[in-house]
């Protein structure tokens, strides 16, 4: 971790990375409602791989150096988490909406830390711990189980959120002993294959309205995480973990504002309980560091 370049800059560019997060959210709700979910984040793919091989030719110590890894295993195990993670996100938007699906999500920083334990060796403190489990409580809260308004479907963004989570700890595995780049390549151009693999056959004929606002997603898809890496390179992760909970705040006035959704009361408590689960967690995180 280095030191601070630009705190303010940082904090922007996190703050705009998780805003076009939100958008990218609410261009893929529109995109797979009308079309098959699995060919759209195909595309997506294709375009992000395109973008990776990119950064890879023209990385100065050359591509094949730049690429090389010797935990590939690891990095195609990463990509099948990230495939899943983001196919199933998507289909909640369809059948939940953004906001339900977005408050459910949010408790993915707790299950990285719960998970950090068993895969990573890390000792995890009590107060840690008690923070994962307030904000599974607020899970709890926005699923509301057994009052009548629960469906499988709510399940979607929760697996999502674990799935992110194993994918995170991977991350930090394979990046102890390797550059960062290849743990950011290798999923962009594995998760193309896989995603044309399973995304081909469901191909369908798009308006063309529709190709220009799939070429604005898959566009956000690369602008999104070209801010989090500038955001990174001018402050500390640990600095700016805490804005990304704007995300929430921001899809949630995407899915009311464009899409009609309502954000239930349930709903703004739970959501609130785990987001504060998880900056409790996160200044636990700083002050140790």
């Amino acid at each position: 971790m280095t030191a601070s370049k630009n705190p303010v800059l940082g904090i922007w560019l996190m703050i705009a990375a998780v805003a076009t997060f939100a958008a990218q959210d609410g261009f893929a709700k529109h995109l797979a409602s009308a079309y098959s979910t699995l060919s759209i984040i195909m595309i997506r793919y294709w375009v992000f791989a395109a973008f990776v091989i990119l950064l890879a030719l023209r990385r100065p110590e050359g591509p094949h150096a730049a690429i090389r890894s010797s935990r590939l295993p690891a990095h195609v195990l990463r990509s099948v988490f990230l495939v899943s993670e983001i196919c199933l996100i998507v289909w909640g938007y369809t059948l939940i909406g953004l906001i339900n699906s977005l408050a459910v999500f949010s408790v993915c920083p707790l299950l990285i830390v719960a998970l950090s334990g068993p895969i990573l060796g890390e000792r995890i403190s009590w107060q840690r711990w008690a923070a994962v489990g307030a904000g599974l409580v607020g899970v709890l809260v926005i699923l509301r189980p057994g009052m009548g308004v629960f469906s499988w479907a709510a399940l979607l963004p929760l697996a999502s959120a674990l799935l992110f989570a194993l994918y995170s700890v991977l991350t930090r595995l394979t990046t102890r002993e390797e550059p960062t780049f290849p743990a950011f390549f290798w999923p962009g151009v594995i998760g193309a294959v896989l995603m044309t693999g399973i995304g081909l056959p469901q191909l369908e004929p798009i308006a063309a309205l529709d190709l220009g606002l799939l070429a604005i997603y898959s566009g956000l898809t690369i602008l999104s995480h070209w801010l989090v890496l500038k955001a990174y390179q001018q402050v500390e992760a640990a600095r700016v973990q805490p804005f990304s909970y704007l995300q929430l705040v921001f899809t949630t006035g995407i899915g009311i504002a464009i899409y009609g959704e309502v954000l239930e009361l349930p709903v703004a408590i739970g959501g609130a309980i785990v987001v504060g689960a998880g900056l409790y967690s996160l200044s636990l995180e700083r002050r140790a560091a």
